[in-house]
This record gives C-alpha cells, structure tokens and sequence, in this order.
C-alpha cells in the first residue's frame, strides 16, 4: 500500500508545488499582473492545443484502437454528470458568474494533464488513454464552453472600455474580439454563439488537428500498402520539435500562473462554493463513473473491463479539476478566482481521493 499511496502522491503533488511556486512568485513581486493576463491568454490559444495535438498524434496509432464501449460510457456518465452538477449549481449558489464555475468543476477532470501519466503509473493501458483523451477532452470543452456561456455575467460597456486601458486593448486589437471568451460575453447566449464558441475555441481546434492527421496516417497506409510515408515528426522534425516544447511547458507555465492568481482571502467569501465544486470533483464525481462501470462489469454484459481500463476510469473521473478551468472561466467572464481556488483545493484533496480509489479497486482485484 505504500507503493500506492506514493504512486497517488507522485502524481498530483507535483501540481501544488507548481502552483505554489506561483502564488510565491507573485506574493515576492516576482510575477505582475500584466505577466499573469498574458500568461493567460497564451497557455490557453497556443500551449494547450499543442498539447492536445501531441498527446493525439502520438498515442492514437489508428482509429481501429478505439474502444467505443468504453468510449461511449464515458461520454454518457460525463453527460450524467452535467445534467446533476447544473442542478446542484443552481441550487447551491445565487452568484450567476459561479453556477457554471461549479458546474464545470462537476464533470471537467485533469484528463489531458495528469491524467494520462496516472494511468501509466497505475499499470493501465497507455494507448486506450490516449485514444479516450480524443474523445473525452472535446466534450469536455463543448460542455465548459456551455457552461460558461449559459452563466456568464454580461459586461457593461464601461468595463470593457476599463480592461482595454488596463492592458487588453492590444490582445483586442490583434483578434481577440473573436475569441470565445469575447463571444460569450458580448453576444446573447443562443445556440448559434454557443455553437460559434465551441468551433473557436482553441482547444477543440488543438483535438480536431490531431484527428485530421490520425486520418491521413489511415488514408496513408491503405494507398501505400500499410506505410507511412509522410510523418509530422519525420519529414517535419523542426515543426514536431517545436510542437512537443510547446506542450512541454504547457502544463507547469498554467500551474504557475494559476498559483500567481491565488489569494487565500478570496476563501472567505466562496467557502460554500469551494466545498461543493470540491466534493463533486473528486468524491461524487469517481464515485459515480467508476462505481457504475464495476456495477455494470460485475453485474451485466454491457460493459467488459479489464484492470488495464480502470485507471483510465480513476485518471477521467477522479483527477482533479483541469488546469485550464481557470483560465477558461476568466476567458468567459466567469469567476475566475473561485476557479483558481477550485482548481487547488481539488489537486490537494484529491491526494487523498485518489488512493483512497485505487486501494478499494486493488482490495476487489479490479486493479493489479
């Protein structure tokens, strides 16, 4: 069991020393508003689809691998879990702009983050996390990018005028007017915005990219007998090498960047919320997408799994909540402080969590 509870630690700790180092950082001067506002803006429309296309490019060999059992209860306990998150935010909070902080906070893992190195440090299967990551990250979006726009609060013209004087005016006028963050806050909240939002965002654009080149491996291979001959990290090299040092510095510059926007006063006023979105990130959340999959395995032929598929079930539901939750939230005008709160309170708790989920599947056999 100590191998386990270090196998747990090792995987989450290393994201509160980040945002530590963050906090710190700022707390000595060392970061400045201004290094934090753009910080944002560049882990969210650049590092984090680079991310995203590497993890896709790399681990999704074909389009064959693809467990859609596997896939297709995930997405519907993720969509489950939507519709229970928006009713507990409704019910638990008045505040508009932290209805769809809690709700995203409900369903929305760390998957893209640690969840991937959780599974291989759990024994899982790689590939099959990988290939789930192509599915699960997307609606993960689409659903925040609901989310969000359905409670975001609308912004006076005054406060735009206000945040372009305080340092945006640039970043606006170089195109961020069309970025999902603007579009929610200034358009109405109808499906077309919504559906706008989604195609813009960058992080869907980032998954999208590495399907489209799992697709010209496929058409690769039946036109050349099986090979390969144009890759992305052979032909290409300098632009993979490129991608991969994106994604590299993708996970830490969010983390530290998240910790610069913390402030343990800002607790006071969201304990309720910090304690909802927490007990529904890393306790109902693993509880109910995990509990249903052993029920469903045990109990029925509807679903067959293995222990290699479990931690790919503890690295989806039971992480905690992703990185670019904050920044996304401050994006679409949501509040993005009761985000960043959630984001650490989640990674702290989820220690915990976390082993506690691995040694009840390793009491029952589920895991080796």
């Amino acid at each position: 069991m100590a191998d386990v509870f270090l196998t747990s630690v090792n995987a989450v700790v290393p994201i509160i020393l980040l945002i530590l180092l963050g906090y710190l950082l700022r707390k000595f001067r060392f970061l400045n508003d201004n290094f934090i506002k753009i910080g944002n803006k560049f882990v969210f429309r650049v590092c984090l689809p680079c991310m995203l296309f590497i993890n896709i490019y790399d681990k999704m060999n074909s389009f064959a691998d693809i467990r859609w059992d596997v896939v297709l209860y995930s997405t519907i306990i993720i969509l489950v879990i939507f519709g229970l998150g928006l009713l507990t935010a409704v019910l638990t909070t008045k505040k508009q702009n932290r209805r769809g902080v809690i709700l995203q906070c409900s369903f929305r893992s760390n998957f893209a983050i640690i969840g991937l190195t959780l599974v291989g440090r759990l024994g899982g299967d790689e590939a099959l996390g990988g290939i789930i990551s192509a599915f699960s990250i997307p609606v993960f979006n689409i659903l925040a990018v609901i989310a969000l726009s359905i409670f975001a609060e609308k912004q006076p013209q005054a406060s735009a005028e206000a945040l372009n004087e305080d340092g945006l005016n640039s970043a606006m006028q170089a195109g961020a007017q069309s970025s999902p963050a603007v579009q929610a806050v200034k358009g109405k909240h109808s499906v077309k915005n919504i559906l706008l939002n989604i195609i813009k965002n960058p992080l869907i654009i980032g998954v999208f990219a590495g399907l489209v080149c799992v697709g010209i491996r496929e058409i690769q291979r039946a036109c050349c007998g099986g090979e390969t001959p144009f890759r992305l990290d052979t032909q290409l090299k300098f632009l993979y090498t490129a991608l991969v040092d994106l994604k590299i510095i993708a996970s830490p510059l969010a983390l530290i960047i998240l910790g610069g926007q913390f402030e343990f006063s800002a607790v006071k006023g969201m304990t309720k919320e910090i304690i909802v979105g927490t007990v529904w990130r890393i306790v109902l959340a693993p509880l109910i997408g995990i509990g249903v999959a052993v029920l469903l395995s045990s109990y029925t032929s509807l679903l067959s799994l293995g222990a290699d598929v479990y931690p790919t079930l503890i690295a989806l539901f039971g992480t905690p909540v992703a990185v670019s939750s904050a920044i996304m939230a401050g994006e679409m005008n949501n509040d993005e402080q009761l985000a960043t709160q959630l984001v650490v309170w989640t990674s702290i708790g989820s220690v915990i969590t976390i082993f506690g989920t691995v040694f009840l599947l390793m009491s029952f056999n589920l895991l080796v």
